[in-house]
Protein backbone atom coordinates (compact mmCIF):
# COMPACT_ATOMS: atom_id res chain seq x y z
CA UNK A 1 0.00 0.00 0.00
CA UNK A 2 1.37 3.58 -0.61
CA UNK A 3 0.02 6.48 0.71
CA UNK A 4 -1.23 9.52 -1.70
CA UNK A 5 -0.97 13.45 -1.23
CA UNK A 6 -4.06 15.16 -1.62
CA UNK A 7 -4.11 18.75 -1.52
CA UNK A 8 -5.91 21.14 0.49
CA UNK A 9 -7.09 25.20 0.71
CA UNK A 10 -4.02 27.25 1.44
CA UNK A 11 -5.81 27.97 4.90
CA UNK A 12 -6.93 24.19 5.76
CA UNK A 13 -4.85 20.85 6.64
CA UNK A 14 -2.18 19.55 3.96
CA UNK A 15 -2.81 15.80 4.31
CA UNK A 16 -1.57 12.49 3.03
CA UNK A 17 -3.81 10.34 2.98
CA UNK A 18 -3.26 6.55 4.24
CA UNK A 19 -5.11 4.05 2.79
CA UNK A 20 -4.09 1.21 5.06
CA UNK A 21 -6.19 -0.18 7.44
CA UNK A 22 -4.20 1.02 10.77
CA UNK A 23 -7.50 0.65 12.69
CA UNK A 24 -7.94 -3.01 11.62
CA UNK A 25 -4.25 -4.34 11.95
CA UNK A 26 -1.54 -4.35 9.72
CA UNK A 27 -1.78 -4.78 6.28
CA UNK A 28 -1.02 -7.86 4.10
CA UNK A 29 -0.89 -9.26 0.41
CA UNK A 30 -4.29 -10.28 0.04
CA UNK A 31 -3.94 -12.69 -3.20
CA UNK A 32 -1.18 -15.32 -3.26
CA UNK A 33 0.75 -15.37 -6.45
CA UNK A 34 1.74 -18.82 -5.84
CA UNK A 35 0.50 -22.04 -3.81
CA UNK A 36 1.73 -21.90 -0.29
CA UNK A 37 1.11 -23.35 2.89
CA UNK A 38 -0.56 -21.53 6.45
CA UNK A 39 1.01 -22.31 9.06
CA UNK A 40 0.01 -20.71 12.17
CA UNK A 41 0.25 -21.20 15.54
CA UNK A 42 -3.19 -22.41 16.82
CA UNK A 43 -2.70 -23.57 20.65
CA UNK A 44 0.12 -23.41 22.94
CA UNK A 45 0.87 -24.86 26.40
CA UNK A 46 3.17 -24.19 29.07
CA UNK A 47 6.60 -22.10 27.67
CA UNK A 48 6.57 -21.78 23.67
CA UNK A 49 8.60 -18.75 21.50
CA UNK A 50 5.44 -17.79 19.51
CA UNK A 51 2.50 -16.84 20.75
CA UNK A 52 -1.01 -18.13 19.34
CA UNK A 53 -1.87 -16.68 16.01
CA UNK A 54 1.66 -15.86 15.06
CA UNK A 55 2.18 -17.60 11.42
CA UNK A 56 4.63 -18.59 8.24
CA UNK A 57 3.40 -18.91 4.70
CA UNK A 58 5.54 -21.48 2.81
CA UNK A 59 6.26 -21.61 -0.57
CA UNK A 60 8.82 -23.53 -2.98
CA UNK A 61 10.97 -20.96 -2.84
CA UNK A 62 11.18 -19.27 0.58
CA UNK A 63 8.75 -18.53 3.86
CA UNK A 64 7.73 -15.29 5.13
CA UNK A 65 6.71 -15.00 9.06
CA UNK A 66 7.97 -17.09 11.55
CA UNK A 67 6.45 -19.74 14.01
CA UNK A 68 9.23 -19.38 16.29
CA UNK A 69 12.56 -20.75 14.73
CA UNK A 70 14.69 -23.85 15.61
CA UNK A 71 13.91 -27.12 14.95
CA UNK A 72 10.31 -26.31 15.57
CA UNK A 73 10.26 -24.59 12.45
CA UNK A 74 12.44 -26.72 10.42
CA UNK A 75 10.02 -29.50 10.89
CA UNK A 76 7.15 -26.87 10.13
CA UNK A 77 8.47 -25.75 6.97
CA UNK A 78 9.50 -29.36 5.49
CA UNK A 79 5.94 -30.09 6.39
CA UNK A 80 4.72 -27.75 4.44
CA UNK A 81 6.35 -28.22 1.25
CA UNK A 82 6.18 -31.66 1.41
CA UNK A 83 2.39 -30.96 1.13
CA UNK A 84 2.79 -28.51 -1.66
CA UNK A 85 4.03 -31.09 -3.50
CA UNK A 86 1.25 -33.92 -2.22
CA UNK A 87 -1.57 -31.79 -3.06
CA UNK A 88 -4.43 -29.54 -0.39
CA UNK A 89 -3.46 -30.42 3.23
CA UNK A 90 -5.72 -29.35 6.05
CA UNK A 91 -4.42 -30.74 9.53
CA UNK A 92 -3.45 -29.48 13.51
CA UNK A 93 0.00 -31.29 14.71
CA UNK A 94 0.66 -31.24 18.25
CA UNK A 95 4.52 -30.19 18.54
CA UNK A 96 6.12 -31.30 22.27
CA UNK A 97 8.78 -28.58 22.78
CA UNK A 98 11.19 -31.54 24.39
CA UNK A 99 14.57 -33.56 23.87
CA UNK A 100 12.60 -35.13 21.01
CA UNK A 101 12.65 -32.28 18.72
CA UNK A 102 16.06 -30.80 19.95
CA UNK A 103 14.69 -27.83 21.90
CA UNK A 104 14.82 -27.40 25.59
CA UNK A 105 11.41 -24.74 25.65
CA UNK A 106 9.19 -27.09 27.96
CA UNK A 107 5.90 -26.45 26.63
CA UNK A 108 3.32 -27.56 23.73
CA UNK A 109 2.94 -26.02 20.22
CA UNK A 110 -0.37 -27.13 18.18
CA UNK A 111 0.38 -25.76 14.59
CA UNK A 112 -2.57 -25.34 11.98
CA UNK A 113 -1.66 -26.39 8.20
CA UNK A 114 -3.74 -24.94 5.68
CA UNK A 115 -3.01 -25.06 1.79
CA UNK A 116 -3.07 -21.89 -0.20
CA UNK A 117 -4.09 -22.33 -3.91
CA UNK A 118 -2.05 -19.63 -6.23
CA UNK A 119 -4.78 -16.55 -6.75
CA UNK A 120 -6.50 -17.28 -3.73
CA UNK A 121 -7.13 -14.32 -1.35
CA UNK A 122 -5.19 -14.36 1.69
CA UNK A 123 -6.80 -11.98 4.11
CA UNK A 124 -9.36 -13.80 5.77
CA UNK A 125 -6.84 -16.35 6.14
CA UNK A 126 -4.60 -14.87 8.02
CA UNK A 127 -4.77 -13.64 11.97
CA UNK A 128 -5.55 -9.37 12.66
CA UNK A 129 -2.96 -8.72 14.39
CA UNK A 130 -3.53 -5.46 16.66
CA UNK A 131 -1.50 -2.98 16.24
CA UNK A 132 -1.05 0.27 19.43
CA UNK A 133 -1.57 3.27 17.94
CA UNK A 134 1.41 5.52 18.01
CA UNK A 135 1.41 9.05 16.74
CA UNK A 136 5.20 10.78 16.20
CA UNK A 137 5.34 14.65 15.79
CA UNK A 138 8.44 15.27 14.34
CA UNK A 139 10.10 13.82 10.57
CA UNK A 140 13.71 14.69 11.89
CA UNK A 141 16.35 12.49 12.67
CA UNK A 142 14.88 10.80 15.55
CA UNK A 143 11.45 10.82 14.43
CA UNK A 144 12.73 9.15 10.64
CA UNK A 145 14.87 6.41 13.26
CA UNK A 146 11.13 5.58 15.19
CA UNK A 147 9.82 5.27 11.83
CA UNK A 148 12.38 3.15 10.36
CA UNK A 149 12.13 0.67 13.57
CA UNK A 150 8.22 0.47 13.74
CA UNK A 151 7.95 -1.15 10.05
CA UNK A 152 8.51 -3.91 12.03
CA UNK A 153 7.14 -3.43 15.01
CA UNK A 154 2.77 -4.17 16.19
CA UNK A 155 2.39 -0.84 16.43
CA UNK A 156 0.06 1.72 14.00
CA UNK A 157 2.23 4.57 13.09
CA UNK A 158 0.32 8.35 12.42
CA UNK A 159 3.28 10.48 11.58
CA UNK A 160 3.14 14.29 11.86
CA UNK A 161 4.82 17.33 10.87
CA UNK A 162 4.36 20.73 10.17
CA UNK A 163 6.87 20.62 6.77
CA UNK A 164 5.52 18.85 3.98
CA UNK A 165 9.48 18.22 2.80
CA UNK A 166 10.25 16.40 5.66
CA UNK A 167 8.93 12.63 5.09
CA UNK A 168 11.22 10.28 3.19
CA UNK A 169 11.02 9.78 -0.43
CA UNK A 170 10.67 5.64 0.01
CA UNK A 171 7.34 3.84 -0.08
CA UNK A 172 5.43 4.19 3.36
CA UNK A 173 5.20 0.60 5.58
CA UNK A 174 1.66 -0.59 5.39
CA UNK A 175 0.98 0.59 8.88
CA UNK A 176 1.96 4.32 8.83
CA UNK A 177 -0.06 7.22 8.10
CA UNK A 178 2.27 10.19 7.55
CA UNK A 179 0.28 13.76 7.46
CA UNK A 180 1.57 17.32 7.21
CA UNK A 181 -0.25 19.81 9.23
CA UNK A 182 0.63 23.19 10.12
CA UNK A 183 -0.44 24.38 12.83
CA UNK A 184 1.01 21.23 14.03
CA UNK A 185 -0.91 21.12 17.64
CA UNK A 186 -4.64 21.26 15.21
CA UNK A 187 -3.67 17.26 14.93
CA UNK A 188 -4.09 16.74 18.61
CA UNK A 189 -7.43 16.19 19.02
CA UNK A 190 -7.71 13.56 15.97
CA UNK A 191 -5.76 11.12 17.10
CA UNK A 192 -6.81 7.60 17.56
CA UNK A 193 -8.08 6.75 21.45
CA UNK A 194 -5.65 4.86 23.07
CA UNK A 195 -2.36 6.67 21.26
CA UNK A 196 1.15 6.61 22.73
CA UNK A 197 2.28 10.21 21.96
CA UNK A 198 6.14 11.55 20.66
CA UNK A 199 7.03 14.68 20.76
CA UNK A 200 10.30 15.49 18.94
CA UNK A 201 9.28 18.10 16.54
CA UNK A 202 12.72 20.31 14.83
CA UNK A 203 10.86 23.77 17.30
CA UNK A 204 11.11 24.20 20.82
CA UNK A 205 7.83 26.50 20.46
CA UNK A 206 6.40 23.43 18.60
CA UNK A 207 7.17 21.12 21.15
CA UNK A 208 5.56 22.70 23.71
CA UNK A 209 2.55 23.56 21.89
CA UNK A 210 2.03 20.09 21.31
CA UNK A 211 2.89 19.00 24.79
CA UNK A 212 0.31 21.63 26.35
CA UNK A 213 -2.47 20.43 23.60
CA UNK A 214 -1.85 16.93 24.53
CA UNK A 215 -2.76 17.74 28.08
CA UNK A 216 -5.70 19.66 27.04
CA UNK A 217 -7.25 16.30 25.70
CA UNK A 218 -6.07 14.34 28.78
CA UNK A 219 -8.50 16.49 30.82
CA UNK A 220 -11.01 16.42 28.36
CA UNK A 221 -10.84 12.90 27.48
CA UNK A 222 -8.03 11.26 29.79
CA UNK A 223 -7.33 8.83 27.06
CA UNK A 224 -3.82 8.97 25.68
CA UNK A 225 -1.64 6.24 26.45
CA UNK A 226 1.42 7.80 27.04
CA UNK A 227 3.02 11.17 26.59
CA UNK A 228 6.46 11.65 26.27
CA UNK A 229 8.92 14.80 24.75
CA UNK A 230 12.39 14.50 23.69
CA UNK A 231 14.71 16.62 25.28
CA UNK A 232 16.44 17.25 28.52
CA UNK A 233 15.86 17.81 32.63
CA UNK A 234 16.41 21.42 31.90
CA UNK A 235 14.49 21.70 29.04
CA UNK A 236 11.17 20.22 30.91
CA UNK A 237 12.17 22.75 33.53
CA UNK A 238 11.37 25.27 31.61
CA UNK A 239 8.24 23.73 29.86
CA UNK A 240 7.03 23.18 33.23
CA UNK A 241 7.56 26.54 33.99
CA UNK A 242 5.20 27.87 31.55
CA UNK A 243 2.60 25.44 31.46
CA UNK A 244 1.82 25.78 35.51
CA UNK A 245 1.63 29.89 34.39
CA UNK A 246 -1.52 28.61 31.82
CA UNK A 247 -3.09 26.67 34.90
CA UNK A 248 -1.91 23.31 34.91
CA UNK A 249 -1.10 21.65 37.84
CA UNK A 250 1.05 18.58 38.78
CA UNK A 251 -1.42 16.14 38.61
CA UNK A 252 -0.87 17.28 34.34
CA UNK A 253 2.27 17.79 34.80
CA UNK A 254 3.31 14.47 35.69
CA UNK A 255 1.77 12.73 32.82
CA UNK A 256 4.43 14.24 30.87
CA UNK A 257 7.39 11.85 30.54
CA UNK A 258 10.91 14.16 29.52
CA UNK A 259 13.72 12.43 28.46
CA UNK A 260 12.32 9.21 27.35
CA UNK A 261 13.70 5.88 26.70
CA UNK A 262 14.58 3.36 29.12
CA UNK A 263 17.15 3.39 31.74
CA UNK A 264 20.09 2.70 31.20
CA UNK A 265 20.75 3.29 27.24
CA UNK A 266 22.59 6.64 27.28
CA UNK A 267 23.89 7.30 23.44
CA UNK A 268 22.26 10.01 21.58
CA UNK A 269 21.96 8.69 17.94
CA UNK A 270 19.01 8.66 16.63
CA UNK A 271 18.97 5.32 15.87
CA UNK A 272 19.89 4.42 19.54
CA UNK A 273 17.34 7.01 20.67
CA UNK A 274 14.66 5.33 19.13
CA UNK A 275 15.20 2.22 20.02
CA UNK A 276 15.34 2.79 23.84
CA UNK A 277 11.85 5.15 23.42
CA UNK A 278 10.03 2.24 21.48
CA UNK A 279 11.30 -0.13 23.98
CA UNK A 280 9.68 2.18 26.55
CA UNK A 281 6.21 1.97 24.46
CA UNK A 282 6.31 -1.51 24.11
CA UNK A 283 6.25 -2.03 27.56
CA UNK A 284 2.94 0.10 28.27
CA UNK A 285 0.32 -2.55 29.37
CA UNK A 286 -2.24 -2.92 26.52
CA UNK A 287 -4.79 -0.90 26.53
CA UNK A 288 -4.01 1.41 29.21
CA UNK A 289 -3.39 5.27 30.04
CA UNK A 290 -0.95 3.65 32.72
CA UNK A 291 1.70 5.85 34.00
CA UNK A 292 5.47 5.21 32.32
CA UNK A 293 7.45 6.66 34.74
CA UNK A 294 8.52 3.38 35.62
CA UNK A 295 10.60 2.40 32.85
CA UNK A 296 11.85 5.84 31.70
CA UNK A 297 14.59 7.39 32.33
Amino acid sequence: MRCRWTSASPTSRATITCHCSLRRGRTRPTVAAEARVLVTVSRTSGSVPREVGAWMAVTGAGITGTVGGGHLEFDAIARARAALDGGMLEEEVRYPLGPGLGQCCGGVVWLRFESIAAGEELQTRLPVEPLRPLAVFGAGHVGRAVARITRDLPLALHWIDSREDQFPDEPPAPNWCLEAVDPIADAVPELASGSAVLIMSYSHAEDFNLVAACLKRQRERNDLAFLGLIGSRSKWASFRHRLAARGYGEADLTRVVCPIGVAGVAGKQPAVIAVAVLAQILALPAASAASAASVSR
